[in-house]
């Protein structure tokens, strides 16, 4: 008789539960889309100044809340898999993820003055863009921390 079941990872390995970490990380996505929106409403909205995203050759422009929302989305479902094969292959996956997570938040928040935008705009830009970040940074790092035994030492 064959057994169909997959192997239990070895007792020195990480049991990860993938279904749960990636429920966080879609939800997460969520709440970076939203984050996205209500910044780019309360920015253009409230306070006309513009939110700005990289177009082609380096250039600057004003940037459209529906693309501006699903590119948060997809930086927490990469992060979500960031984390997953962190989670799977290196000790201390967290503190990587920190650290990643941190310079990923150092390189969105001096982005914007990198351009020849006006400082109420690279300032929008960057704290919208360094919020995104740690929300996904937090709630990633949390789902990982609930949906991951690591092994007895």
């Amino acid at each position: 008789m064959y057994d169909n079941r997959p192997e239990p990872p070895p007792p020195d390995q990480p049991k990860v539960d993938a279904a749960r970490l990636w429920a966080g990380g879609v939800a997460t996505a969520v709440v970076a889309a939203l984050i996205a929106v209500v910044g780019d409403l309360i920015a253009r909205g409230v306070l006309d100044i513009p939110v700005l995203a990289p177009e082609s050759r380096g250039t600057w422009h004003s940037a459209s809340l529906v693309p501006y929302a699903l590119g948060a989305a997809a930086g927490a479902l990469v992060a979500t898999g960031l984390m997953h094969v962190l989670t799977l292959t290196t000790p201390r996956p967290t503190m990587f993820f920190g650290w990643i997570m941190f310079l990923v938040g150092v390189v969105v928040g001096v982005w914007p003055f990198t351009t020849g935008a006006s400082l109420e705009a690279k300032l929008a830009t960057a704290v919208l863009d360094v919020v995104i970040v740690l929300a996904i940074w937090s709630l990633i790092d949390g789902t990982a921390r609930r949906t991951t035994r690591l092994p007895a030492r």
